[in-house]
């Protein structure tokens, strides 16, 4: 493709995301992008092609979602099973740890008992062995973003083809979110209200995106901030200009650490318990713990994931989730070591021994497990061997601290492939080239008794940055498949 038509391609793409209010090249320019994990605080590079991948990946992908489905209905069981003590009770002490009483109470209710995350994003690192989760949200951002690009990318291309190739399809995200919502709004009457926090101001713009792409296909939904949310004894009712509206889904789109600062927030869980509307994702903050990780890695508990999972479910799980430790402060008895935990080929027994390893055997991450306003965005993160022994023992000094009020956890760092990509610079308007390593972030949507795979966004970054993340100096595409004979 000559330089002029690539050009005219990423100025369409920008275009497109300018007019949908998603992109904002310029410092100062008004409504400005996501910042914080999934995005940037202006713009980012736009790449020139979909990140393609293998049909090997692809299938990689595709049966990803069923299995990390699986495993949310095997914590959630796990943790109920602790509550009642037919599991081991730490269990449930760990991942309630931080939590005020109230909300555990809350999530413990027995209409809640099945409720799961009915979105599920992982965070995964291509390295040279293999693929690595590295978080797993089911609050993620990038649902509107990823979409956007998906519908932008696809009609843009100057292959017919290429737009069946775009991994979940040109509207896949839209379509995909619109069957999960229908799903869990079940048979109660209303509209669909994405509640947007404060907190989550940034992200805005994309669920504005969204909910307009929704209304569309006739599912009647608006992002709102919660002030908006007018209650009663019958139901939620939101004033539109057609008037009070009542609500019969509320889809959270806020962290369960920052119930506090949600005006009516008390209101919106009394006509949720009472059965007057639905939510999701549930108010079930032991199902948004990264120590979930650590659980899963904990010898004690393989038989129960073994028997929960299946031997194949548990080996892949246990090869693509990095080893976790939660950082307990609790003493090591001197004849116990930390399970699968060694530095240099010692076995640890004190997380203070931690402090003493080398930075290039420091090949570790510290952040928070989950209930904390650090737990998002990357914030709160410590690379272990990116800090002077100084920093990197505070670090551990800090998250041990921490641990009876917001627990951290100790993860491994896996460094991701380099790959090269050009992209276009949306403030220069220059052609260029970039050696990154890439997060792949696929989305899947629950309905019935399957996560189904809607689309895959990709964000490289520099070859020199430690953590992914969106940021103005990143590359973000949706993700298609190499053509193949076979494919439709």
């Amino acid at each position: 493709m000559a330089t002029s038509d690539l050009l005219h391609r990423c100025t369409s793409i920008r275009d497109t995301l300018i007019q949908a209010g998603l992109f904002a090249p310029f410092v100062g320019s008004p409504s400005p992008v996501l910042s914080g994990q999934d995005s940037v605080q202006t713009s980012w590079r736009i790449g020139l092609e979909p990140l393609r991948l293998s049909h090997e990946q692809l299938k990689f992908f595709e049966t990803l979602g069923p299995q990390l489905l699986r495993f949310y209905r095997a914590v959630n069981r796990l943790y109920l099973e602790s509550v009642r003590k037919t599991q081991p009770a730490w269990v449930a002490g760990y991942l309630d740890q931080g939590k005020p009483e109230g909300l555990i109470s809350y999530s413990r209710m027995k209409r809640f008992r099945d409720h799961l995350p009915a979105v599920i994003r992982p965070d995964i690192i291509p390295t040279s062995d293999g693929m690595v989760i590295t978080e797993l949200d089911s609050v993620p951002g990038g649902i509107g973003l990823t979409a956007a690009l998906s519908r932008a990318y696809a009609d843009l291309s100057s292959s017919s083809n290429v737009s069946a190739q775009i991994i979940g399809g040109r509207d896949g995200m839209v379509d995909g979110f619109a069957t999960m919502l229908r799903e869990q709004r079940g048979q109660h009457e209303g509209v669909v209200a994405i509640i947007v926090s404060e907190e989550a101001k940034d992200y805005r713009p994309e669920m504005t995106w969204l909910a307009a792409e929704l209304s569309a296909r006739g599912l009647l939904t608006y992002c709102v901030e919660p002030r908006q949310i007018r209650f009663t004894e019958e139901a939620l009712l939101l004033t539109t200009e057609a008037g009070s509206l009542p609500i019969g889904l509320i889809y959270r789109f806020y962290e369960l650490f920052d119930l506090p600062n949600i005006p009516k927030g008390e209101l919106i869980q009394y006509t949720i318990k009472k059965g007057r509307a639905s939510v999701t994702p549930p108010y079930k903050p032991a199902l948004e713990e990264k120590s979930a990780f650590a659980l899963l890695h904990h010898p004690t508990l393989a038989p129960y994931w073994r028997t929960e999972l299946g031997e194949d479910h548990f080996l892949h799980l246990t090869t693509i989730m990095p080893r976790t430790w939660i950082l307990d402060p609790a003493p090591v008895p001197p004849s116990a070591v930390i399970p699968g935990l060694s530095i240099g080929g010692r076995a640890v027994m004190n997380w203070r021994d931690l402090a003493e390893a080398t930075q290039k055997e420091r090949h570790f991450v510290i952040k928070p497990s989950g209930f904390s306003e650090l737990a998002w965005g990357s914030r709160g993160v410590s690379v272990g061997h990116d800090l002077p022994q100084s920093e990197w023992t505070a670090a551990i000094t800090s998250a041990l601290q921490a641990f009876h009020h917001n627990p951290y956890v100790l993860q491994e760092f896996h460094k991701g492939q380099q790959v090269q990509l050009n992209y276009f610079e949306p403030v220069t308007g220059e052609l260029r080239a970039m050696a990154g390593r890439m997060r792949l972030s696929p989305y899947y949507f629950v309905t019935g008794e399957n996560a189904h795979l809607a689309g895959i966004l990709a964000t490289i970054v520099p070859a020199d940055k430690k953590v992914i993340h969106g940021m103005k100096d990143a590359i973000m595409i949706p993700c298609t498949v190499e053509p193949h004979a076979d494919y439709p």
